[in-house]
């Protein structure tokens, strides 16, 4: 589970990063997607996803930024320390 600790400690950039199997679990039009956490430069942080054929890189510069409380949590589960700090 992410905490402040662990975002205060870790360097900008992609802290967590995930290909969905496919299985049908995480598909955006039908298309299986690949999720990166990034932290900013601050201990702030987000979550963008992208297409399975983009680089963790590409997704975390263009890549389309989630903002359900639901399903951040279920991406990157967090406790609500950590969460508030979630940049949308």
């Amino acid at each position: 589970m992410l905490t402040i600790e662990d975002l205060k400690s870790f360097a900008s950039g992609i802290f967590a990063a995930r290909t969905f199997i496919d299985d049908g679990s995480f598909t955006q039009n039908g298309l299986l997607l690949k999720m990166v956490a990034v932290r900013g430069n601050i201990y702030d942080w987000c979550i963008y996803v992208g297409k399975k054929e983009q680089s963790f890189e590409e997704i975390a510069k263009v890549g389309d930024k989630i903002s359900g409380k639901y399903l951040i949590k279920r991406l990157v589960p967090c406790d609500e320390e950590a969460f508030k700090m979630y940049r949308y």
